[in-house]
């Protein structure tokens, strides 16, 4: 399982991103998603961040994606303000 949560201030840019998400998995909450673990589904994801949403984030927009896969090693991906924040995560099974 996936876990992407965002926090975008740009309504247009929020919008177009939710929508994006919303391809690939559910909504939990209002900005947090559940997805499927697919290797091919998360690289999907990251590149489509990476070359069509990351130049228009802004500095205290942010993405994080918790892979939470049982049997690898948890991998965090953080985008934008996220990228400056705590970077040891627990996580309790």
């Amino acid at each position: 399982m996936i876990i992407l949560s965002y926090d975008i201030s740009n309504d247009k840019t929020r919008a177009r991103f939710s929508k994006f998400i919303q391809k690939y998995g559910r909504r939990l909450q209002y900005s947090v998603y559940e997805i499927k673990n697919s290797k091919r589904v998360l690289n999907n994801i990251i590149y489509e961040i990476d070359f069509k949403f990351k130049k228009e984030f802004e500095d205290t927009d942010s993405v994080l994606i918790l892979d939470m896969c049982a049997l690898c090693d948890r991998k965090i991906k953080r985008y934008g303000f996220a990228v400056h924040e705590e970077k040891d995560l627990v996580f309790f099974n």
